[in-house]
């Protein structure tokens, strides 16, 4: 029994000093490493109460929690859920010793209030039960006051609220909150050993810069060369994919000092990343002389695929996780090149095996399979993560100067061996060249000969389609003065004989009949002038149109000249051709307004078109079969049509058409006929310049001369020219 009560005596103690409170301490010693993290000996409760901060408050009920995120102590299943407000206290104490400022940083997703004794040190953001008043602040990089008093035990209380991002959905971060404490020496200090959490990450920000500027330096060396030499496209493509490097560093260098949501910014960096390895890979393929293969469009349709699975995972991770198997397809495209273009093969597979071992070295360092504390781990290799981003970028830029210079070389050998060349074969080519002189004037002389004889008969021709264009003008004209010298020379008999009859009447001195006879007399004299005004009208049309000044421009009533030039078409064609038969028809607008053209060039257009016109259908009479009996045979026609319509350069304009219902015209010669000499009349009957010379006519007055046709439904000629 004594042994018992012995026992219970040896254990009182022990119990009781296992309930009671346990306290940090902190002295000078506490920080030989540098930073400390408040990871042990926290008490939490969900909910919300300003009491909770104060120090008399009794929190032997809550919960205890030890974790480098003490909203998840489990790592797995958060305190707090996003939205929820939980309290952490925490005893601590400065050692009486103690000589050292203490200062405090924190690290968190939402927002938080610090207490020291119930007495409010800082407010990082807004907490609030509303989700929609909460202001987010990740003060990370801050370094914050922790006015401790020395040898006093003291509650330090943290109000916090989880803010985790909206996106992305799943993370391994959710609700993140931890606490260190240091010496305000060792967080000044620039020693990455003594200050890992803020000098480290200012090395890390050092280098970032150093890697943005050579980013932007091979954007611009290569944009340069782009320009100067456009054909060379692999230094466009690659001054981009630098372009979008320089982005990504940009966003990283941003986002270091931004204390708000990172999600957008994680996001869109980790968009520039895959856009600028995934265009770096294509200049790789260009240098290896590979096409786009199944390999290439798969790691970037899987990048594709990182960007937008951003919004479920940590979007920096899954594009690590893609750049490694965008090192993989570069080793891939390396080795498949190695006997082509050694030299590339040799570069690639080097900076992509330096790199590969690079990040297997952080990814084991993260998991834990390498202790964060030997000298090649954590902050300092991290600290070339962004040389180790470039790596590739770097080698590229490397290979692509390397192979610039070789070209360089090679041209200015090429060059030097033409020198030799040339002074080696002066004598000879200066034979030659003689030779050559000669034989090229000689040549010369007989292209000249050959094109003064092709002057002479194109002029020739020209000569031969303007006397045909006139003999049919002077048949028509001809014609058209027949009828009234006719009814001239008509009168002028009946008249002759009238004087007779007059004479002899007088001689009978039957003076009434003498009368009557003067007054016929007298009428056929009225028509003898009618018709000869009526033939003086016509000679002095065309007197006016071909006056001397023919490139003077007036104001010319289109109706008329249609009207005009049609009747000296077909009659000058029935003129040569007893047997030529065809109806016209005239549908003339007749509030056309007048045109300012060189109306005898107008004019030979639309005599040129209706001959042919005429001459269309007149040769699809011929060949049409005579009808049967009852049945309604083809009937030849071509109508001359005028209407105020928008020209060529979208001014108001007029437009003739000149259409016609021969055997139409074949898409197969459309865009020759046109053409000088092109012409589907047999040998002897055109010269084929009737529709080019027309043509130039009508673009000399700014308008336009085009042809419609329909199978064997006639052909239509549009002529559209501005008013002035």
């Amino acid at each position: 029994m004594k042994q018992f009560y012995a026992l219970i005596f040896l254990l009182l103690p022990l119990t009781l000093f296992g309930q009671s409170e346990k306290v940090f301490v902190i002295s000078d010693t506490t920080f030989s490493e540098g930073w400390k993290n408040l990871t042990e000996d926290w008490r939490y409760q969900k909910g919300d109460d300003p009491a909770w901060a104060s120090p008399d408050f009794d929190d032997a009920s809550w919960s205890e929690v030890s974790a480098y995120n003490l909203n998840m102590p489990d790592g797995e299943h958060v305190l707090a859920e996003r939205g929820e407000i939980v309290w952490f206290r925490k005893r601590i104490k400065a050692d009486s010793s103690l000589t050292q400022t203490i200062v405090l940083n924190i690290r968190q997703l939402g927002a938080s209030e610090i207490y020291l004794d119930g007495k409010l040190i800082h407010q990082l953001g807004k907490v609030s039960a509303n989700q929609d008043e909460v202001i987010y602040n990740n003060p990370w990089r801050q370094i914050l006051q922790l006015p401790l008093e020395k040898g006093k035990e003291q509650v330090l209380a943290v109000r916090y609220v989880n803010a985790q991002y909206k996106f992305p959905l799943y993370t391994n971060t959710n609700g993140d909150i931890g606490l260190s404490v240091s010496t305000l020496s060792h967080a000044t200090s620039t020693d990455i050993v003594k200050n890992r959490r803020i000098a480290g990450f200012q090395q890390f920000d050092k280098n970032y810069h150093i890697a943005l500027g050579i980013a932007l330096l091979m954007f611009i060396i290569f944009i340069s060369f782009f320009l100067v030499f456009p054909n060379e496209k692999i230094n466009g493509y690659f001054a981009i994919s630098n372009l979008f490097l320089s982005l990504f560093y940009a966003g990283v260098i941003w986002s270091n000092g931004y204390t708000g949501d990172q999600f957008w910014i994680s996001f869109l960096i980790a968009t520039c990343i895959v856009f600028s390895f995934s265009i770096s890979l294509y200049c790789l393929y260009s240098i290896m002389e590979k096409t786009i293969d199944f390999g290439y469009k798969a790691v970037t349709f899987l990048g594709l695929i990182a960007i937008g699975c951003s919004f479920l995972y940590e979007p920096l991770i899954l594009t690590t996780a893609w750049a490694l198997l965008l090192l993989v397809a570069v080793i891939r495209i390396a080795l498949k090149s190695w006997n082509k273009n050694r030299v590339a093969s040799i570069l690639f597979l080097s900076s992509s095996i330096i790199a590969i071992v690079f990040w297997a070295i952080i990814i084991l360092t993260d998991i834990g399979l390498i202790q964060t504390d030997i000298g090649i781990t954590d902050f300092y290799i991290k600290d070339y993560v962004p040389f180790a981003q470039m790596l590739n970028s770097v080698v590229l830029a490397i290979y692509l100067g390397y192979a610039f210079g070789k070209r360089s070389q090679e041209l200015r050998l090429n060059l030097d061996r033409v020198r030799k060349l040339s002074k080696e074969k002066e004598s000879i080519l200066y034979s030659q060249n003689e030779t050559l002189e000669k034989k090229v004037k000689e040549r010369t002389r007989e292209l000249n000969q050959s094109l003064e004889n092709l002057k002479s008969t194109q002029a020739q021709l020209i000569q031969s389609e303007k006397m045909a264009s006139l003999g049919e003008l002077t048949a028509g004209i001809a014609h058209e003065i027949q009828n009234p010298l006719n009814f001239v020379n008509n009168f002028s008999e009946l008249n002759r004989e009238l004087v007779g009859e007059a004479i002899e009447e007088l001689g009978k001195g039957d003076i009434e009949e003498t009368k009557s006879i003067l007054k016929d007399l007298g009428e056929n004299s009225e028509k003898i002038a009618h018709h000869g005004k009526r033939a003086d009208a016509i000679v002095k049309g065309m007197l006016e149109h071909s006056r001397a000044n023919k490139s003077e421009k007036s104001l010319t009533n289109l109706n008329a000249l249609a009207e005009e030039f049609l009747k000296l078409s077909y009659h000058g064609l029935r003129a040569k051709d007893k047997s030529f038969n065809a109806d016209f028809k005239l549908d003339l607008d007749p509030n056309l307004p007048k045109v300012n053209v060189v109306a005898s060039d107008i004019g030979r257009v639309i005599l040129n078109l209706v001959n042919n016109g005429f001459y269309a259908v007149n040769d699809k009479a011929k060949s049409t079969p005579q009808p049967s009996e009852g049945e309604e045979g083809y009937k030849p026609l071509v109508i001359i049509k005028t209407t105020a319509a928008k020209s060529p350069s979208g001014d108001l304009g007029v437009k003739i058409s000149v259409q016609d219902n021969g055997p139409g015209i074949p898409d197969s010669i459309k865009e020759k006929i046109f053409q000088p000499f092109f012409t589907t009349k047999p040998t002897g009957s055109g010269t084929g310049l009737g529709l080019s010379l027309s043509y130039d006519f009508v673009k000399a007055h700014g308008g336009e001369l085009k042809v419609e046709s329909k199978g064997e439904e006639g052909a239509i000629f549009l002529i559209t020219l501005p008013l002035s």
